[in-house]
């Protein structure tokens, strides 16, 4: 009689293996939350974010949830902990697919802008960086949608 034992493991690709931490706050001040979220996001986090809930006896209350690397997990958490209201944290893995990215400087008629220039399966998109639409709005009085448009045309137009 013979036993057999197989333990398999895949592999991860580098970037596609994240932890998602969780707390349900329902007493915490929108000043507070959003303090504590960009100081988490300052810490290093890959994203935070706050989803409306409801919990018991309907009480209306934000789902915090960040996106972080394992190596970030305890300095987060210490972060969600103490500088919110909640008494606890929830932490599960999650995998994702990201795509290829790099940044890029175009020029426009309004002057150099930041582009964020991604790619999957062969194709390729460009994104304004939000930064630079914004000091483009601003210092030009153009609307958000034509500083876009016109950074996202001039990215385009560079392949």
């Amino acid at each position: 009689n013979v036993l057999r034992a197989m333990i398999l493991e895949t592999e991860e690709s580098a970037g596609d293996q994240m932890w998602v931490m969780e707390s349900n706050i329902d007493d915490c001040t929108g000043e507070m939350l959003g303090f504590a979220m960009e100081m988490i996001l300052a810490a290093g986090a890959a994203d935070v974010w706050a989803t409306p809930i409801f919990m018991k006896k309907n009480r209306p209350a934000y789902m915090v949830s960040v996106l972080c690397r394992e190596d970030k997990l305890e300095e987060l958490e210490t972060l969600v902990l103490t500088q919110t209201t909640t008494i606890g944290v929830r932490r599960y893995p999650v995998s994702r697919t990201i795509m290829d990215r790099r940044n890029e400087t175009v020029s426009t008629r309004f002057g150099d802008a930041q582009v964020k220039v991604c790619g999957y399966k062969g194709k390729q998109y460009f994104y304004p960086e939000y930064e630079s639409v914004k000091t483009i709005c601003r210092e030009h009085g153009v609307d958000f949608r034509t500083a876009y448009d016109e950074i996202r045309r001039k990215a385009e137009e560079a392949r």
